[in-house]
């Protein structure tokens, strides 16, 4: 039975591809072939084809890899390190006065 992949939104849709035309250009600068990528990330050609496609179907630790290979793994540290507003949300739901502003 195949895989069924939920659908995507089209915003998170657009994300995808740019993504993927953001790791091919990384991966073109580094001067590395589709097929060096895939062997040293452990996948085939067609998967990494998918990846820089924008296809939602490949796994995000197929991507931690393939940034690992390019030297971009410190990047994925970065997404959603600043959560405003879930700290918003959280100081809204506590008793008192919201943190960082004073008592009037």
């Amino acid at each position: 039975m195949a895989k069924r992949t939920p659908p995507v939104f089209p915003a998170a849709a657009r994300q995808l591809v740019a993504l993927g035309e953001r790791l091919r250009a990384a991966r073109r600068r580094r001067r590395l072939t589709q097929a060096v990528v895939a062997a040293r990330v452990g996948v085939t050609k067609q998967t990494l084809a998918r990846l820089e496609a924008g296809n939602p179907s490949t796994s995000l630790a197929t991507m931690l890899r393939v940034l690992a290979v390019l030297g971009l793994a410190a990047d994925i540290d970065r997404l959603a390190a600043d959560d405003e507003l879930g700290r918003q949300l959280q100081d809204e739901a506590q008793p008192g006065p919201p943190r960082g502003r004073a008592a009037p």
